[in-house]
């Protein structure tokens, strides 16, 4: 990318972080997607969704309108609401790599799993139960991805390699709990779009400390727009 491509970008950041600051999800939704495109929105993905936007969203390749993306932004900002009255479910409000409003919604493993393991709780269950059938089944039109985190604890009698890839594996294993316990509680197959481990990777607190590592150990939800929900709301806005 040449200097005034970048420069561009950066701007059209500043524009719409600056503006942004009151607005509510169908605001920003139209605010970003009325002059982005999958390379802006990939950046702005990156930024919000601490690495992880750029790689979420609909292969759509062209720009959304501004139109598209206040309708999107209306149906993310009911979601989050939805979400937000799950117990344990942290929520933020995230952007994906279409420049589209998403909504990440994360659950610890104080509410998840019991340290090295990656069996349900009764009450990740009831968590999960509620989450499926009140915010995914209510939302079939939106795509899912399933992220599993581990904190950076060796295990016994194993060398550092070796608990990297453990707890890498018990990432996946965790991820995998989570997409098939929504899985029996009615969720489409087709609409978890990815279940991928972690491991160590990403952590969003210090490994140095309980506290850090309990919020180290956790899994993460990305609801963001389907095709067929941009295509819908393209054609409303038209």
């Amino acid at each position: 990318m040449n200097k005034m491509k970048f420069m561009v970008l950066f701007m059209s950041i500043a524009m719409i972080f600056g503006s942004c600051g009151s607005m509510n999800n169908t605001g920003k939704g139209a605010a970003i997607g009325g002059g982005s495109g999958a390379a802006l929105g990939a950046i702005l993905g990156g930024v919000i969704g601490k690495g992880k936007g750029a790689a979420i969203g609909a292969a759509i390749g062209t720009a959304v309108g501004a139109g598209t993306g206040a309708l999107i932004g209306k149906k993310m900002d009911k979601a989050a609401a939805e979400a937000k009255q799950i117990e344990g479910a942290q929520v933020e409000q995230i952007t994906d790599n279409n420049g589209l409003q998403a909504v990440k919604v994360t659950f610890d493993s104080g509410i998840l799993f019991t340290t090295g393991n990656a069996t349900l709780s009764a009450a990740a269950k009831s968590a999960l139960s509620k989450f499926a059938n009140n915010v995914l089944n209510q939302n079939r039109d939106m795509d899912v991805s399933i992220y599993g985190y581990t904190d950076n604890q060796g295990w016994k009698n194993s060398t550092a390699a070796q608990s990297q890839q453990k707890n890498l594996n018990l990432s996946q294993e965790r991820a995998q709990s989570v997409s098939s316990y929504l899985l029996s509680c009615g969720v489409s197959t087709n609409q978890i779009k990815g279940v991928q481990g972690m491991g160590e990777s990403d952590p969003v607190a210090s490994n140095d400390t309980a506290a850090g590592r309990e919020q180290n150990r956790r899994v993460e939800v990305y609801m963001y727009a389907s095709e067929q929900m941009i295509k819908d709301a393209q054609a409303a806005a038209n």
